[in-house]
Parts: structure tokens; sequence; C-alpha cells
């Protein structure tokens, strides 16, 4: 069974943890554009999840009743011990191969655009994972029951959350040796040249010590978080297709099919040679890295936090309620709330037309409560369009009165 969805409760409150020790040791491990962003993007994962994962899950199920000589069952412990194992390294070669492979990259890097690193970066997940499902065949063939694979994905997802973090130095040197810890971790989520594609274990960094892709944490070169070609955006969406994009570009405009065909499997980064010279791109140097924000008034960011709350509360209830909506349901549902999340995307960027989305967002969310929820809850509904127009207004003023005074300084 899936775990994840009753484990939400429960990283929130490690993240609020987390954000108290920042506060105690005045560190600064969050911005508040970049936590937003990488909740909604990890609220757009499980919502779009709903659909392509269930096809995923369909093609394992068959492989499972009809290709698989036996079933190892449910009952021995040592059995699920096994498959937590044999999944973890079935992960890390999806992992690894995610990091090596053009269009398995343009998936994967949704996770490492972030620029910061701290227990939200984990939540922030693609919604695009589309030949996940293929790496993990394999243990239909030996037996593993779909419900074992259910559950031991959700332990190693949920084990992979608490290494998100900079607050925590080393491990005991045995348990650094076997485990997947903060430390070597934070290597994999680096983009220093010594640190790139290194450290993919989800559970076990025994997968990488053995396969060669280990490397420790050193003193003398500070890991320095993000992607070498910066996303600069908030949008969720574009977040999900950048690489899609630049892909579907270049194999549009290249003349040599073999390129056309080849350069979504060729290794990363890899561009035909006139693609290359018609779009030219420059990774920029991490040495020199520049984070990327967007600055916002006190009440701009009480407003879009006020909203990523009420994108979460809205996203937990259609998860918890997709097994009783028809096809149609899902679709239309999941399709509100990734609108709902590109319109606050566009809010923190203060994008040209971020006012006028966010009108016809909210508007849509009241109009939705209203003929979903039953009638008592419908006040509540009105209640908070109301609210939600108040803060939107009281933002923009306030970020008026803030450009008013910088012009009459100068």
């Amino acid at each position: 069974m899936s775990l994840i969805i009753y484990a939400i409760p429960v990283f929130f409150a490690l993240i609020f943890l987390e954000l108290w020790f920042d506060h105690k040791r005045r560190n600064v491990t969050y911005s508040f554009n970049d936590a937003i962003n990488s909740l909604n993007l990890g609220v757009m994962s499980q919502v779009t999840g709903i659909a392509y994962k269930t096809v995923q899950f369909s093609f394992y199920l068959l492989v499972f009743q009809y290709l698989a000589p036996l079933s190892l069952g449910v009952d021995s412990p040592w059995m699920w011990l096994f498959a937590f194992v044999a999944y973890d390294f079935c992960y890390y070669w999806y992992h690894r191969m995610s990091h090596e492979i053009n269009v398995l990259w343009a998936s994967h890097l949704v996770h490492h655009q972030s620029e910061e690193y701290n227990l939200t970066t984990a939540l922030r997940q693609t919604s695009g994972s589309f030949f996940a499902f293929v790496f993990y065949l394999p243990l239909a063939l030996i037996g593993i029951e779909p419900y074992v694979l259910l559950t031991v994905a959700s332990l190693n997802l949920i084990y992979q959350f608490w290494v998100h973090t900079r607050h925590i130095d080393r491990m005991p040197r045995w348990y650094e040796a076997l485990f997947v810890t903060p430390s070597n971790h934070r290597v994999h989520h680096a983009q220093n040249p010594i640190y790139i594609n290194k450290n993919h274990g989800g559970v076990f960094i025994i997968w990488d010590r053995l396969f060669g892709t280990f490397q420790a944490e050193l003193r003398e070169e500070p890991v320095i978080f993000g992607v070498t070609k910066p996303l600069a955006s908030w949008n969720p969406l574009w977040a999900n297709i950048e690489m899609y994009w630049s892909l579907t570009r270049d194999a549009w405009c290249t003349r040599r099919w073999q390129d056309k065909l080849g350069i979504w499997f060729r290794p990363t980064g890899w561009r035909p040679v006139d693609a290359r010279q018609r779009f030219p791109s420059k990774a920029k140097d991490p040495y020199q890295q520049v984070k990327f924000d967007t600055p916002l008034t006190g009440r701009q960011k009480a407003y879009a936090f006020f909203q990523h709350l009420t994108l979460v509360a809205i996203a937990l209830y259609f998860l918890l309620t997709s097994a009783s909506l028809s096809t149609v349901g899902i679709f239309t549902g999941s399709g509100i709330i990734i609108f709902c999340l590109f319109c606050l995307g566009c809010y923190q960027e203060q994008s040209r037309h971020y006012v006028w989305l966010e009108a016809v967002k909210n508007v849509l969310l009241a109009v939705t409560a209203v003929w979903v929820l039953p009638f008592a809850s419908q006040v509540y509904a009105l209640l908070w369009l109301l609210l939600a127009s108040t803060l939107l207004l009281r933002g923009m003023q306030q970020r008026q009165a803030q450009c008013a005074g910088t012009t009459q300084h100068e």
C-alpha cells in the first residue's frame, strides 16, 4: 500500500522543526519562494501521479500475473527485507540512468532545480516520470507481489525525506558506509564538477561504492546546490516541461534523422551540432552562483502562503477521495489543481497578468467548492473567497506603496 499520503503531516511537522533549527542556529537554509515552489511541485507530482502511476502499475501487474514463475508471498519477514533491498537496487539504476540519459534527466531534473537544500527539497518531485516502471519490472519477474512493491516503494521514498537537510553533518562511520545520509546526499544535489552524477542510492549507499559512483563530501569543497543551467522560474509547469521543450526543439531543428531520434537517448547534455549552433546555451559557472529570487512584500508572502495551504488541503482531499471518482472527475480535479498551482507560480514571479490569473483562480475555487461541498460548507467557501481577495488587494497596495516610496527616494 502507498504510505506517502499518510506521511505528509509528519513531513510538514519536520519542516517546521527544521525552520525552528534555522532560527535557533541563525542559519539560512530556506528561501520563501524556493520552499513554496518545491512544495507546489510536490503537490503537483502527487496529483498527476494518480493517472500515470495507475497505468505504470498495471504493466507491473500484468508481468507479475502472466510471466512470473512463482509468488514470493507476503508473510515472510525475510521476503519483505529482500523486497526492500531489491527495490533499492533497481532504484539505484533508475536514478543513475536518470542522470546519464537525456529523456530520463528531463523528468528527474525537477528534483535538482532548487538552489537551496532543505526538507522541502525532498518533496520537490517530478510530474513526468513516465519510464521509471521499466526498471522495476524485474521485481515482478522474480515474484514480488504488487502489494509488496507499493509498500517498499513508499518506505524507500519516506526514508529519503530526512536526508535533505544541512543541519546534520556526519553520521557514525559504519552508517555512512552502508546507508544514504545527509552528507552523501548533499553531494548528489551539488553542481560542483567533482560531485556531479555521484551517490545515486535511495536507502543504501553500498550500490554507489560497488559500482564506482560514490563521492564523499569534502570539507575543502563546500557544496553548491542546483543545476548548471538554472531554471530561474517559480512556474511549476515550466519546471516540468523545460527540458522536454529543449529536447523537442533540438530534435525538430536538427537535420539528421539519427539525431532527431538519438538525442532522447544520448548522454545527458548531448546536443546535435547544428542545434547547438542555432540555439547556443552556456552553462553558468557554479562558483559564481547568483540565486534566483523575486522580492515579495510581507503581505504578498502571507497571501502566497495562504494560497499554498489552501491548495495543499484541496490536494489532500482530492487524493483521499480519488478512489471514488470517475475518470472524468480525476482529470477535472487534477486540471483545476494544476491550473491553481500555475497561477500561484505566476503570482510568486509577479508576472504581467498575475492579478487576473489570481482573480480567475479564486473564483474558480469558490465555485468548485460550492458545487462539490455540502450546503453547510458553502458559507466557508465564500468567506474564503472574501479573505483571499482581501489579502490579494492588500498585497498589491503594499507593493504599490513600496514602489512609490522607492521612486520618491530616487
